[in-house]
């Protein structure tokens, strides 16, 4: 597997101020393989990123020697694809094409996506939507935005969230299915499922359609990113459905020892 860092993950990264190139020289300076850069509406990577702008990260990248396997955002919380508000889908939908015209300019062949939401937990003044328009809405939303995926040779990857929305592998497998475009498929957390499921059986039922992973761990008793995820039994999934690909750990809030602790954790992980 790909050792890959989220830039989340380093001080001024939430922000979007950090620059790009420092970002990737923190993370190959503990023992990361790849970073996997943010998308936001505004900071170092959004939709006034230049295509010459994107050709410097890519030489600083090469370089550094650190690989960039994903794209991650979360203009999704502000903007949902699936809103009440039809200005609002078509600004997340607007936002998605910069997103995936990014990714191509820099040569990214996978960003996450969330692809609408019922709740969200941490906005009060979230107007919730029902579970099955969503579901339409979503549904109507990745299928157009899969053709536009498809020109620029960019697959959309659905990441299991806390959005009160598909909520099991079953779900998600029926949902993928709807969309039913090959330039569609999941972004797996493997800490975010331990609200409500277990990471490997989750694994092994989606099997293929698993195209990235979010590693971090997660206190079931208290909420809290911390201790109960089963890395072994994980990792053992992994094997089963053949995934070697990259793993981004999406750690936060930065400290000084983030990177390093991550780094040497993800090392232990990946010979369970």
């Amino acid at each position: 597997m790909i050792k890959s860092i989220s830039y989340w993950s380093f001080d001024g990264g939430l922000e979007g101020t950090l620059p790009i190139r420092d970002a990737m020289l923190q993370a190959k300076k503990a023992g990361f393989e790849a970073i996997e850069l943010c998308f936001a509406a505004k900071g170092v990577l959004s939709p006034r990123t230049t295509e010459k702008q994107c050709r410097q990260i890519l030489a600083d990248a090469k370089k550094i020697g650190i690989r960039l396997p994903s794209l991650c955002t979360g203009m999704y919380w502000d903007y949902s694809l699936t809103d009440d508000k039809a200005s609002v889908r078509k600004k997340a939908y607007e936002l998605t094409v910069a997103y995936i015209k990014a990714a191509r300019m820099l040569k990214v062949k996978h960003v996450l996506v969330v692809p609408g939401a019922v709740d969200v937990f941490f906005k009060p003044d979230f107007k919730k939507v029902p579970y099955e328009v969503v579901w339409k809405r979503s549904v109507q939303q990745l299928r157009k935005l899969a053709r536009v995926a498809q020109k620029h040779k960019v697959y959309l990857c659905v990441e299991n969230v806390w959005n009160k929305f598909l909520l099991s592998p079953v779900e998600m497998k029926c949902f993928l299915d709807a969309v039913g475009s090959p330039w569609v498929g999941c972004y797996f957390d493997v800490g975010n499922i331990m609200l409500y499921g277990f990471p490997q059986q989750w694994i092994r039922y989606l099997g293929s359609r698993i195209k990235r992973i979010h590693f971090k761990d997660f206190k079931t008793s208290v909420g809290t990113v911390a201790g109960d995820v089963p890395f072994a039994e994980v990792m053992k999934a992994f094997r089963a459905v053949g995934y070697d690909g990259p793993c981004t750990a999406e750690m936060m809030p930065p400290d000084p020892t983030l990177l390093k602790r991550t780094s040497k954790a993800m090392d232990k992980i990946f010979t369970m």
